[in-house]
């Protein structure tokens, strides 16, 4: 795993391995929000147009925001509590990251 970090984009954050939840910045200012248990491999594949639909026509993205999970459902469920906020609540979690 160690590997896949060192080849990871500058502007990532240091994670710890396991789950995590992010939030991408796409090209046309939308949010889109997932989860995933290596982050530099995720965001890549998104950035290359092979992640998922919704950003594959919205590029480029950009890593916004990612907090570390406990375990797989942890992230799903953070995920899914994510989505389910309005655009404002989402850009004042952003912020707090920062």
């Amino acid at each position: 795993m160690a590997e896949d970090v060192r080849h990871a984009p500058a502007t990532l954050p240091a994670m710890p391995a396991g789950w995590c939840v992010y939030v991408l910045l796409c090209g046309d200012g939308s949010l889109y929000t997932g989860a995933t248990n290596d982050l530099a491999r995720r965001v890549a594949r998104h950035a290359a147009g092979k992640g998922a639909a919704y950003t594959r026509s919205r590029l480029p993205v950009s890593l916004a925001w990612s907090e570390p999970a406990l375990d797989r459902g942890a992230a799903l469920r953070r995920e899914a509590a994510i989505k389910r906020l309005r655009r404002q609540a989402k850009l004042a979690l952003l912020s707090d990251q920062r």
